[in-house]
């Protein structure tokens, strides 16, 4: 399976929610928004992105009776099969990113967000933050820069400038949203090397470090931003060579981190906050397998927290049926700045979104929400871009084609959803099938190929689908 991973104008809106079509590098006046109505009962309503539209609504299709077999490559409905719950969609709250978000002035920014994270706009609903600095952030830090076992320094000061702030306007304008957590690199002393930047966890610093994230997660609260979720550490299996913030995590380490030390002592503080494993990418199945075997670890930690850069999604399934219980939620991947369809590879980004979704992942969590024209700020080696970019100078704002992928599912499926079956013998037709828990039903399917018309089934109605060339296409019923 091919999977492309890789790594503008910002207009003041006179009338949010109105759908349009718009030249690539402009902002849409706003797209559709969507997920509001679906067609009459006899009909499907349909968003389209493909040229020069981004999630334009396109002409309703009708449902017909079926009559005949269903052609080869015709969409299959199975509604009665259900699978995962949905919890939403969103990116990542690096420092990086609100950094970028407080450079904008108050009236741009509150009409951005309102475009992001409002139910009836992009509805975002799921987002991460960092606990201490990622590589998308303006220099390194942690909450405790200075050897102290017993924490009486810990600090959040540095995240109470730009980033609670930004944190409590997405929650004002999204009450719903989820927050993730992720650590990066615990402070340097309590490694190997005395640095953040690369390095290994020592064992003897694992009871201070379950205080250290407790302490975050208190100090959070108490700003009015509680986390719902948190993992131990950013990608367990990797140091970075030393070029950013990074830790080494041995696969016993985490176990008896968390069911021995910070696994009880949120139970003991009463904290709700839900531990969710490795952060990592899918060819790392064996080891979350080996870790869910781990006598008391479920008992902390059910869920595990996957990244798409390296290994195939099928490989989340692995997971599943041997601990069908276990929930799967995506956690980490975004566009490269540096990339020419930076702006345009909504395909890739749909298809790789359907493969996640398919195998069993609860949510999707991009990477930077935003970032400037050069992928900054940044501290480490790669060239990532942000879910938006936004010009260093003139502040005008592009939209990935992340972004307009993201649109196709965030607009339309709601928290709570059921994925159900569907089925196609076109290997290069890409599709994914929800039922709202207002009954409403959702369909996105993606056409990275050539023009072509498809039919969708379900039971005994039948509707074709006229599918441009390097599409995404939503369509919503009851």
């Amino acid at each position: 399976m091919d999977q492309d991973r890789t790594r503008r104008h910002f207009l003041k809106l006179s009338t949010l929610g109105v759908a349009a079509s718009v030249a690539a590098d402009a902002l849409p006046a706003f797209a559709g928004s969507t997920p509001a109505k679906a067609a009459p009962p006899e009909s499907l309503a349909l968003w389209v992105t493909h040229a020069d539209k981004r999630f334009a609504p396109a002409p309703p299709v009708a449902w017909r009776p079926a009559t005949g077999a269903p052609a080869a490559d015709a969409i299959l409905l199975d509604p009665q099969t259900k699978f995962q719950e949905i919890l939403g969609f969103g990116a990542a709250f690096t420092d990086a990113a609100c950094y970028m978000f407080n450079q904008l002035a108050a009236p741009a920014r509150e009409q951005l967000f309102h475009e992001l994270f409002y139910p009836g706009e992009m509805g975002l609903s799921v987002g991460r933050t960092c606990i201490g600095s990622s590589d998308y952030a303006t220099k390194v830090y942690s909450y405790a820069d200075e050897p102290d076992p017993e924490l009486r320094n810990f600090s959040i000061a540095h995240d109470r400038e730009y980033i609670l702030p930004m944190l409590r306007l997405a929650r004002q304008v999204n009450p719903g949203l989820f927050l993730l957590a992720s650590p990066w690199s615990p402070p340097g002393w309590m490694k190997t090397g005395g640095s953040m930047l690369g390095g290994s966890m020592r064992r003897k610093y694992l009871p201070v470090y379950a205080h250290y994230l407790l302490k975050f997660l208190q100090a959070y609260e108490a700003e009015g931003v509680p986390v719902q979720a948190i993992t131990t550490q950013n990608e367990v299996d990797t140091d970075q060579d030393g070029r950013m913030p990074a830790c080494i995590w041995p696969q016993e380490y985490e176990a008896d981190f968390v069911r021995l030390h910070f696994g009880p002592l949120l139970e003991r503080n009463a904290m709700k906050t839900k531990i969710w494993l490795l952060d990592h990418n899918y060819n790392l199945w064996g080891r979350a397998l080996d870790e869910l075997e781990i006598p008391d670890m479920r008992k902390y930690a059910n869920a595990i927290a996957w990244h798409g850069y390296v290994g195939e999604p099928e490989m989340m399934s692995r997971v599943h049926d041997a601990y069908p219980g276990v929930e799967m939620f995506w956690t980490e991947g975004g566009p490269d700045y540096t990339d020419p369809n930076y702006r345009s590879d909504w395909c890739a980004w749909s298809r790789d979104f359907t493969a996640i979704l398919r195998n069993w992942c609860r949510c999707i969590i991009g990477w930077n929400l935003a970032l400037d024209e050069k992928g900054r700020p940044n501290i480490g080696p790669f060239p990532c871009g942000g879910l938006l970019t936004i010009d260093s100078q003139s502040k005008e704002i592009t939209r990935s084609g992340q972004y307009w992928a993201f649109a196709h599912y965030s607009r339309v499926i709601r928290r709570g959803a059921r994925r159900f079956a569907s089925h196609s013998s076109a290997a290069d037709l890409h599709h994914a099938a929800f039922e709202n828990p207002d009954g409403q039903r959702v369909l996105v399917v993606t056409n990275p190929g050539r023009e072509r018309t498809v039919r969708v089934q379900s039971a005994g109605s039948v509707a074709d689908l006229s599918l441009p060339a390097d599409s995404l296409t939503t369509l919503l019923w009851r």
